[in-house]
């Protein structure tokens, strides 16, 4: 044998790990496909431990800062959105605190090996998740507060319809829900 025959032979893999392209398809349709079900602890801690840093941080330097002196009835120190806006203020930092707290409700079933398909779990991630997006809806002023209540609103029933049904569930609720609009424009055409 010649140099480069055996370098072909150590460098080429060998035949039989490598699994034909179909199955290598197939595999990737697979883990594309899987929804929640598919998600590994590891993968959720780290989300869970993504969401704790960043309520933390919000919750510790809010929007607008904090005032720098005392001066015109304000304190050193004190929030300036919670003097300026003091409803938006509290529901910041209500969803805050629930974010941060659930976050660490998750990684505490995650590394206590809670299943990933519990509901404990599904419902702690939905909480911790949505709380951090009203955090962000709420450091927004230029909506109402109500308005900011309906979005977050949305993005619960959202992720309601997301994670909280197992697959084959979503797929009742889609099949029932394609039924009633199917009879309803049989019955009314519009």
């Amino acid at each position: 044998m010649s140099q480069t025959e055996t370098m072909v032979e150590v460098t080429s893999p060998p035949k039989d790990l490598a699994p034909p392209p179909q199955e290598q398809q197939q595999q990737q349709q697979e883990q594309r496909h899987r929804g929640w079900e598919g998600n590994e602890s590891s993968t959720l801690l780290v989300v869970a431990t993504l969401i704790i840093a960043l309520t933390y941080q919000i919750g510790t330097n809010p929007p607008g800062g904090f005032w720098q002196e005392d001066a015109n009835g304000h304190e050193a120190g004190s929030p300036i959105m919670r003097d300026k806006h003091r409803k938006r203020y509290w529901l910041f930092m209500t969803a805050a605190w629930v974010g941060f707290g659930d976050s660490m409700l998750l990684t505490l079933w995650l590394l206590t090996g809670a299943p990933v398909n519990s509901r404990r779990v599904r419902w702690s991630f939905v909480v911790a998740y949505s709380s951090l997006q009203l955090t962000y809806i709420t450091a927004m002023h230029g909506t109402s507060l109500v308005m900011d209540l309906l979005t977050w609103a949305g993005i619960m029933f959202v992720l309601f319809l997301v994670i909280g049904f197992e697959k084959n569930e979503r797929n009742k609720l889609g099949s029932r829900c394609l039924s009633i609009f199917e009879n309803r424009r049989l019955v009314n055409p519009f």
